[in-house]
């Protein structure tokens, strides 16, 4: 069964891969971002979430804001260095790392995602269907989550209910949004990669039940 939750923030960065220095985001929400979103709301190592569509509700407009981040991090192998009793330090000072940097995100955003879960080996013999239905709407009616849903980074947080029904007035546009990010293949921990597929935008609503997804 399909279950539907808006979503809506000031601000949302779905950041481009291909960009390494400036963030750039998409121009409309990726499916492994309205995944994590819904992950946020309720996750459970029986359901795996399948995202169906994703309906743009607002404009898609974009503004340059200006960001302060890190721009160092810790190594994993001082972190091992660290472990084996070595006097490595493992102290990282934002305060002499900092940066800013430009950002091109989008704002006044507003989606619907539809989506459907699927039950997974890892699901005990009382779970099923109907009782994961229950709980999420549940959490969805009461706004409950496990942490702060947001918008592709932690300062962009996204205000989430359950979709009302009717019609979903998407915005009139089409376009071609060229190769998105899909997601990311866990399968070799060794060699996690990215997964693509041709997004098209077809009156507002972003279709992902048949994509080709490539690496």
């Amino acid at each position: 069964m399909s279950i539907k939750v808006e979503v809506w923030g000031d601000y949302a960065c779905f950041s481009r891969p291909e960009m390494k220095v400036e963030r750039v985001s998409y121009d409309v929400m990726t499916p492994s971002a309205a995944r994590g979103l819904l992950e946020s709301i309720f996750w459970h190592p029986g359901l795996r979430w399948v995202i169906d569509k994703i309906y743009v509700l607002s404009p898609i407009k974009m503004t340059n804001i200006k960001r302060n981040e890190v721009k160092a991090k810790i190594l994993a192998g001082n972190v091992k260095s660290a472990m084996a009793g070595g006097r490595t330090e493992l102290l990282l000072s934002t305060s002499d790392e900092i940066q800013q940097r430009s950002a091109l995100v989008l704002q006044k955003v507003r989606y619907v995602i539809s989506a459907h879960f699927e039950i997974t080996q890892n699901a005990a013999q009382s779970d099923n269907p109907g009782k994961f239905q229950d709980i999420i709407k549940r959490r969805l009616r009461k706004g409950q989550c496990y942490h702060q849903p947001y918008f592709g980074c932690r300062e962009f947080p996204a205000a989430f209910r359950e979709w009302q029904g009717g019609e979903i007035p998407t915005i009139d546009e089409s376009r071609d949004l060229g190769f998105m990010l899909w997601d990311m293949d866990y399968s070799d921990r060794t060699d996690i990669r990215p997964q693509f597929f041709r997004a098209k935008l077809e009156k507002g609503v972003l279709h992902l039940e048949d994509c080709e997804v490539v690496k």
